[in-house]
């Protein structure tokens, strides 16, 4: 049985663990922290004795790979899918957007939330028409695949009104790929548009753990175990030789190395980075340390807020104009909570970043305080604050060429994360592809070819017709 060590346990590695486990081979995965998941984990918060996330992790029916992860260790069921989203203005006055539908009448994409759109108070009639004009240069697949513009300029040529920029653009757009519009590549701009809005109901519904996310992944372990593999945590790796005589690698950590006939480096670009001098030489290893510094990180705080009673019924929003931008009910999302706990994130910010902890709490509850008024009625219990200031990387005009394929310059050693080539901006789904595609190149080469990618899914109704 050939052997792989695959160094880093967030969603990329697991992917690939899990694939590569399944497909036969005896798989160590190796994590330097105590526990899984990486960037997309949960873990019990001292400060207020509860087990939360790091930040809300939203996934959409278009991730193929994240949901193939999740049917692969059996947890699947555990993701809670809504098709709905509330917009909610300072004052209260909320619009719904979402899939329209009258008993059995559905509309074919892409008009299935148009009347939805149409009926939202939250943008004006010009608002609106500006949005579907932009949307429909949007629509044709690869029709802006080549544009070097960041989305604020091409949003400025396209004439978009201030409030499709700021309660649209700015807000949702930007959030999904979590930084400011004049950083953001318009290709990846249209991307989310037709994944999310465009193609298909069933590609834009959101999905959400109904547990936390470490919790998520407690079948990972048994998963490898089972096929003669394991998770080694709390394991600090410092470096890799290669040995051609025995075409096999030997891993060093603090604690001892261990041989194997693959590795696959499954890391955020920047542990990557540092990772880099601890290998061998080897022509093209000085290319990959200069795609790595083309890339950036951007940060996502999150605020967690327990109250003595229930402050809204929504399960979750989006809140217009403000700092903080979405809210999430776990007491209603995530099965066994008990109290009333929610959660607010800011994306694409790093001015929130920058505030000492009790000016970002107090921000956050008096904005929240606009949009739900009952929180003047309630008693805040507990309250935490998480900054992931390496949450995830930008993806600015021409980050593509800084975006190096699974493939290394070194033999039978690959590369996985979200930032490495998937065509997909910084996320979960980004994440699973890239381990997913690590283990097709790992299999090709070892003369077992694997088909682990699953398929995007195809755009339904009128927009099947739109190549």
């Amino acid at each position: 049985m050939k052997t792989v060590t695959i160094i880093g346990a967030g969603v990329a590695g697991m992917s690939a663990a899990c694939a590569l486990a399944e497909a036969g081979f005896r798989v160590k995965l190796v994590e330097r922290r105590g526990y899984l998941g990486g960037r997309a984990s949960s873990y019990l918060h001292p400060g207020v004795g509860e087990v939360i996330d790091n930040c809300q992790h939203v996934l959409f029916g278009c991730c193929t790979n994240v949901m193939g992860f999740y049917r692969r260790i059996g947890v699947a069921e555990q993701i809670h899918w809504t098709s709905d989203m509330t917009m909610i203005e300072p004052g209260g006055r909320r619009s719904r957007l979402g899939p329209f539908h009258l008993g059995s009448l559905r509309l074919p994409a892409p008009l299935h939330s148009a009347p939805s759109f149409l009926n939202a108070n939250a943008f004006t009639l010009a608002d609106k028409i500006s949005l579907g004009r932009a949307m429909t240069a949007m629509m044709r697949p690869g029709a802006l695949d080549h544009s070097h513009e960041s989305l604020g300029e091409w949003l400025r040529r396209h004439k978009q009104t201030e409030g499709a920029v700021n309660r649209f653009w700015r807000l949702v757009i930007a959030s999904a790929l979590n930084a400011e519009i004049e950083e953001i590549a318009v290709p990846y701009a249209a991307k989310v548009i037709r994944e999310l809005f465009m193609n298909s109901a069933e590609a834009g519904s959101m999905g959400m753990s109904r547990v936390p996310l470490s919790q998520l992944y407690a079948g990972v372990p048994v998963f490898l175990a089972e096929r003669g593999g394991g998770v080694q945590l709390n394991t600090h790796v410092e470096g890799a030789a290669w040995d051609e005589g025995t075409r096999q690698w030997t891993t060093y950590t603090r604690t001892g190395e261990f041989v194997s006939d693959f590795v696959v480096l499954a890391l955020p670009f920047e542990a990557t980075q540092k990772l880099l001098p601890h290998l061998p030489e080897e022509k093209g290893r000085e290319r990959l340390a200069r795609q790595i510094e083309k890339h950036e990180h951007w940060p996502i705080c999150s605020v967690h807020l327990w109250f003595d009673r229930e402050i809204t019924d929504l399960e979750h929003a989006v809140l217009l104009d403000r700092e903080i931008h979405w809210m999430y009910n776990q007491s209603r999302l995530q099965t066994g909570r008990g109290g009333h706990y929610i959660e607010l994130v800011v994306s694409a910010t790093r001015a929130f970043a920058s505030l000492p902890r009790e000016a970002a709490i107090q921000q956050a509850l008096s904005e929240l305080a606009e949009f739900f008024p009952r929180i003047k009625e309630a008693k805040l219990g507990k309250v935490a604050l998480v900054k992931e200031v390496l949450a995830t990387f930008g993806v600015p005009p021409g980050i593509d060429g800084s975006r190096p394929s699974a493939t290394s310059p070194w033999p039978q050693l690959f590369l996985a994360g979200d930032w490495v080539q998937t065509g997909w901006p910084s996320t979960m789904e980004s994440a699973a592809r890239s381990g997913h595609l690590a283990a097709e190149a790992l299999g090709f080469e070892s003369g077992e070819p694997l088909k682990c990618l699953v398929p995007d899914l195809q755009p339904r109704g009128l927009m099947r017709f739109i190549a």
